[in-house]
């Protein structure tokens, strides 16, 4: 990201967001890195940083932390590790075996479910390689403490064993010398000190020539002389030489772990990386939950869309002092890029347009931010700012050619990617000339389709923004009752700089006031008030449009409920018709058993001519019927029809349900002009016709199924039957093969004529009938209908 001028990262405060960072650190790597941030401009790159610190957020407020903690450079070690022989000191060893078990335990936090929980965090940890050899070799020589291990080698411990005992026999013989001496009274009260790394005893002068050993040393007064007696010379001589001993064999164990550490260096180099990595997003996420922040959505390309946004910095302070923070909405997208900012000083308008750009300095950098999380935030190339005193004695230059000079550097580089934060605009000169070449530069970045927040006082600004498309007014409010400002964000009108007002307050003399009242004229505040009027009239005017805009909305939706209600209502009268006219159907099937008897008689009675005009008159009755039934079928479930959801070709895959009616179900396969669809238990082949495109139903049951054919099913079935004089079993068997073509045509009232007998067939009939699901009611009709002798079905 290009930034301008140099000091813009001092004058938005990001320095001090980066300090904040560094404070939370674990290592001086990490700190190093965020002394140099970069503020990125990728938008998949910014994503992904954004989601590390939340999920790094997420895992500590869980409490499900991943695994970190306090590591030192390695940079060093490796360099040195590269010299063939060379041998680390145990400092740095016990550097490497803390990177390498914070490595371990990250390695060991990443399994099951987090890999899922933590997918971008994952990804940063799973491509480095795991070497556990390394948190081995060196747990194996070193302890907690960084000290060589007693058993890190056979020797070793004999050494140490070695010495142990020798001190043991030194401190036996050191104490009968000094019991011998202490009651002769050649010692000194303090008896026994150290001198050149050996036991001495503390003589008197006039003493020392009576004790038999080596003088070390002597006091500074000469009154003391510091001997080593004789006795116990060649004992402190044994551990002297058992500790040179020491010495050697600790070194030959640290050189055969630096060598066993040599072929891993670069394993240990992206060690090194992964944890300064994650120590910077630790760090960001620690920062984000001090501040209550959140990570709000990206949109491409430039843009903003804050929502409940606070100044971070201004934000924490205040949390410190148990202080409110006005929160703000800023929208710049589309149509208005340039927010041209007024109202009277400290009114909170320059804090305001620094929040805008620290926070997108932060997003960019992958921070999150104190903002509501259905802010939308775009990506800048350039970020812009010319705020506060540009004053410079080494350059020669004034507040106001300071000033210029970066005005021309931004309309040099500008662009429509570039984010502008231009406080005071136009101000250190005479108001009317510094004005209009304020405006001038307004208009070319607005040509150029900048955006940005600009603050100024000028009234010829307020009106260029009120006239010009792609810029537009706001103002921080301020309390006219209490003189006070409420730091509120009002966009889409401009403010009053409440200078006489403000002045009253500090206690300004009235006739200082009056008299600035009566140069300023009329025509000054005119212009503000009418300004402002303007503004709100326009403003009245969008939110009435937007009003009926909302109106018609609703009633082209209550327009097209009542269409739909219409259409229903017109599908269930047809409905109710046709079902009338399949009863009818049904009345005749059983009317021409009649006939068919009929016909037989006449047979037998060898009256062929009668037989076969009677059978001619039921075959026209019935084929009249079926044809009614036929064009009523077409009319109500295929003519008109206005599907649920926009329908196209069927194809494999996609969910359906019957023109008819019922169940949804999953097209399996299809071949020409049927297709086999899964519904709940049942696989069924039906018509491509018959089928409609309908929503995924919310759970699909994919048990095993049976298959069945309905396409004949359907149009065959009949509501009744006969199972009078047919054993047990066999009647039973019908039944069920009645009830489930019955479910399967969606038939729902049926007919089943037993007998009356001795009650025992009705029983089994009513037993069996139980085992379904769905049935209203089990009942018998009137005597005159069949009473106890028939049964009816009346499913749901």
């Amino acid at each position: 990201m290009i930034l301008e001028p140099k000091d813009i990262r001092e004058t938005l405060e990001f320095d001090k967001v980066i300090k904040l960072l560094q404070n939370n650190c674990y290592g001086d790597p990490g700190r190093e890195v965020l002394q140099n941030l970069p503020i990125e401009t990728s938008l998949a790159l910014i994503e992904r940083k954004l989601e590390e610190t939340a999920e790094y957020k997420r895992s500590v407020e869980k409490s499900d932390k991943v695994p970190f903690g306090p590591y030192e450079s390695l940079q060093e070690a490796i360099k040195l590790l590269e010299i063939k022989d060379y041998v680390l000191p145990q400092e740095e060893l016990m550097r490497i075996g803390v990177v390498s078990r914070l490595i371990d335990d990250l390695k060991h936090f990443f399994v099951g479910d987090r890999r899922e929980i933590y997918p971008f965090l994952f990804e940063l940890v799973d491509p480095v390689e795991h070497v556990p050899e390394i948190t081995k070799s060196i747990h194996k020589v070193l302890d907690e403490e960084g000290e060589v291990r007693h058993n890190a080698s056979s020797d070793l411990s004999r050494i140490r064993q070695l010495i142990g005992s020798k001190q043991k026999e030194l401190e036996r013989v050191f104490r009968s010398v000094i019991n011998k001496y202490k009651k002769q009274g050649w010692l000194t009260d303090n008896v026994e000190s150290f001198r050149n790394g050996r036991r001495v005893l503390s003589v008197p002068a006039e003493h020392k020539r009576k004790i038999r050993g080596i003088i070390h040393d002597e006091s500074t007064t000469g009154r003391t002389a510091f001997i080593e007696p004789d006795g116990v010379i060649d004992i402190n001589n044994d551990i002297f030489d058992l500790y040179t001993e020491e010495k050697r064999e600790i070194y030959r164990i640290l050189q055969a772990l630096c060598d066993q550490l040599r072929p891993y260096r670069d394993a240990l180099g992206k060690y090194k990386q992964l944890l300064v990595r994650l120590d910077v997003v630790q760090a960001k996420a620690g920062l984000a939950s001090r501040m209550k922040a959140r990570k709000p959505k990206l949109k491409k390309g430039p843009g903003l869309g804050i929502q409940m946004g606070r100044h971070p910095l201004l934000y924490l302070k205040n949390m410190d002092i148990g202080k409110e923070t006005v929160p703000f909405d800023l929208t710049l997208f589309g149509k208005n890029r340039m927010l041209v900012l007024s109202g009277p000083n400290a009114g909170g308008k320059s804090v305001t347009m620094k929040a805008v750009g620290l926070m997108q300095l932060m997003i960019q950098s992958g921070m999150l931010v104190p903002a509501d999380e259905i802010s939308e935030f775009g990506v800048f190339d350039k970020v812009f700012a010319d705020i506060g005193d540009q004053q410079s004695l080494e350059d020669d230059l004034s507040t106001y050619s300071s000033r210029l000079t970066n005005m021309r550097v931004f309309m040099e580089g500008a662009t429509d990617k570039t984010l502008l934060l231009i406080d005071e605009f136009g101000s250190g000169t005479d108001p009317k000339i510094g004005g209009a070449i304020a405006e001038a530069i307004l208009k070319d970045f607005n040509e150029e389709k900048c955006f940005g927040v600009i603050t100024t006082h000028y009234s010829n600004l307020k009106i260029f923004a009120f006239k010009t498309p792609g810029i537009v007014n706001a103002s921080m409010l301020f309390d006219k009752d209490k003189l006070a400002p409420t730091y509120q964000l009002k966009v889409g009108r401009p403010g009053s700089s409440y200078a006489f007002e403000i002045a009253e307050k500090t206690g300004l003399p009235d006739k200082v006031i009056k008299y600035a009242k009566k140069r300023t004229g009329r025509s000054e505040k005119a212009v503000d008030e009418l300004l402002v009027d303007l503004q709100k009239e326009a403003q009245e005017v969008k939110e009435k449009l937007e009003s009926l805009r909302e109106r018609e909305k609703k009633l082209d939706k209550l327009v097209k409920n009542y269409e739909h209600l219409h259409r229903d209502l017109e599908f269930k009268r047809k409905k109710i018709k046709l079902e009338k006219k399949e009863a009818s159907l049904q009345q005749t099937a059983e009317a021409n058993r009649a006939f068919e008897n009929l016909v037989r008689e006449l047979k037998e009675e060898r009256n062929l001519e009668k037989a076969k005009k009677a059978a001619k008159k039921v075959r026209e009755s019935r084929q009249e019927l079926d044809k009614s039934i036929q064009n009523l079928r077409e009319e109500v479930y295929y003519k008109d029809r206005q599907p649920a959801i926009e329908q196209r070709p069927v194809k494999a895959g996609d969910f359906v349900k019957m023109v008819s009616g019922g169940a949804t179900g999953k097209v399996e396969s299809i071949d020409r002009n049927k297709a086999v669809v899964q519904m709940g238990h049942l696989r069924m082949t039906l018509n491509l016709r018959d089928l409609e495109l309908a929503r995924e139903p919310l759970e699909i049951n994919a048990a095993p199924s049976i298959q069945t054919d309905t396409t004949a099913t359907n149009a065959n079935f009949e509501s009744k039957i006969d199972i009078r004089g047919m054993r047990m079993e066999e009647a039973l068997e019908v039944v069920q093969d009645f009830m489930d073509k019955a479910l399967m045509a969606s038939s729902n009232h049926l007919q089943i004529v037993h007998g009356k007998g001795n009650g025992i067939l009705r029983k089994a009939v009513k037993q069996k009938l139980r085992e379904y699901k769905g049935i209203n009611s089990i009942r018998h009709p009137e005597e005159e209908f069949g009473g106890n002798g028939v049964t009816i079905i009346d499913i749901e």
